[in-house]
């Protein structure tokens, strides 16, 4: 028996409509579910982002409470041959680059914050040594 992969990750802001904006227009992910003040449900291939207030669901769930404060940490798979077009995407879009890593397995990330100050990473499922191919087949 094993976990066959992330199913849904959690990020936390204070201003939802940032994020919602940031989400949407940024890295053009879908819209799947929203409660205002609440959370935004964004797709991403065939798994969930989920954007909570953590004022709301520390205190107001039927599930187990859950929040966090300070940057939490996600990456989405890109392809390798993708990144530099993100990279101008990105900034088009007035986000900063913090960074753009190389990694040794042949991967490379490109590292950027959120409004809320999440740092977000664009990178290739080389950074793990996994093949890209079939790695992001199974994604899309």
């Amino acid at each position: 028996m094993n976990a066959l992969r992330i199913l849904e990750t959690s990020l936390y802001t204070d201003d939802l409509e940032k994020a919602e904006s940031f989400y949407t227009s940024v890295l053009g992910f879908e819209l799947f579910a929203k409660e205002s003040g609440r959370h935004l449900f964004f797709k991403c291939g065939n798994q969930m982002l989920l954007i909570f207030n953590p004022n709301r669901t520390l205190n107001e769930t039927e599930v187990a409470p859950h929040g966090a404060r300070g940057p939490g940490h996600v990456a989405f798979a890109v392809r390798l041959a993708e990144l530099d077009e993100w990279a101008s995407h990105l900034r088009l879009k007035g986000t900063k680059i913090e960074h753009d890593v190389a990694w040794p397995k042949g991967g490379r990330s490109l590292y950027f914050r959120d409004p809320a100050g999440n740092c977000l990473e664009l990178a290739s499922p080389l950074v793990w040594g996994i093949e890209e191919a079939r790695s992001l087949a199974r994604i899309l």
